[in-house]
């Protein structure tokens, strides 16, 4: 996984069918929060996802660009954003270069190669990573309190 003090990777990603955008235009100006999951519409990444977009206001009065991504295919991370009406974008790595470059990359889940660990990265202002997580299996829900306020320590 990438550490805390180096420069934030660039990488292309998916918003949309047929519409890539570089991650970089997605982080914003402020402190940016990478979550990365394994699979859209599974139990836990369901579930971390909700919980993100229903306390969004949180992120919001923070600064702070929320992006989930994962290496479902731009058609169903659409899907997947608007089934819980996500107020943040849900972007496919459909390529994996945001999953590589990061190297959260799980080689095999059940079988499927090459998904996203679940992993959240912060990225301050400047573009340096300033906290990272990795869940020690793909159940493991994400501690959002303490992402909060790794974004929190930024200002």
């Amino acid at each position: 996984m990438i550490k805390v003090g180096e420069r934030a990777p660039d990488a292309q990603v998916f918003v949309k069918p047929n519409e890539p955008k570089n991650l970089s235009e997605l982080r914003g100006d402020g402190p940016a929060v990478l979550m990365f999951f394994p699979m859209a519409f599974s139990s836990t990444c369901t579930d971390e996802m909700r919980a993100i977009s229903d306390g969004f206001s949180e992120w919001q009065d923070l600064g702070a660009s929320v992006i989930g991504l994962s290496v479902d295919s731009p058609y169903t991370n659409v899907a997947f954003a608007d089934s819980m009406k996500a107020a943040f974008p849900i972007v496919s790595d459909f390529n994996l270069e945001a999953t590589r470059a990061y190297d959260v990359e799980r080689a095999d889940l059940g079988g499927l190669k090459s998904v996203s660990e679940r992993a959240a990265i912060v990225v301050d202002s400047e573009g340096t990573v300033q906290y990272t997580w990795m869940g020690a299996h793909p159940g493991v829900f994400p501690p959002l309190d303490e992402i909060r306020n790794a974004v929190k320590d930024l200002k």
